[in-house]
């Protein structure tokens, strides 16, 4: 039997998606900074039903009953809906450099 864990699964799938979105060309001018990275994928997170699992088993099955186009829809709505409130309101405390 395999070490118990505690991973949640919504977590991982946005983070994914906020680090590929963030290098993506739709989103060339946000800020790639790590404290807006962080902040949008907490406000993806707060507006998200959690997944949590105890195994990699049951994490590899919670990750394939989410990864459908449902739920990837809703997370990215989540996910564009965060990076448009942190691009407004910012919590860095320098003007980051242009990546």
């Amino acid at each position: 039997m395999s070490e118990p864990i505690l991973v949640n699964v919504t977590e991982e799938i946005v983070r994914g998606l906020v680090s590929f979105l963030l290098r993506g060309p739709e989103y060339q001018t946000f800020c790639k900074c790590q404290t807006c990275e962080y902040d949008t994928v907490a406000l993806t997170l707060n507006a998200l039903p959690s997944k949590y699992v105890t195994s990699l088993e049951s994490r590899d099955e919670a990750f394939k009953m989410m990864n459908v186009p449902e739920n990837i829809e809703l997370i990215n709505k989540g996910i564009i809906h965060a990076l448009h409130a942190v691009s407004k309101h910012p919590r860095h405390k320098v003007e980051p450099t242009s990546l």
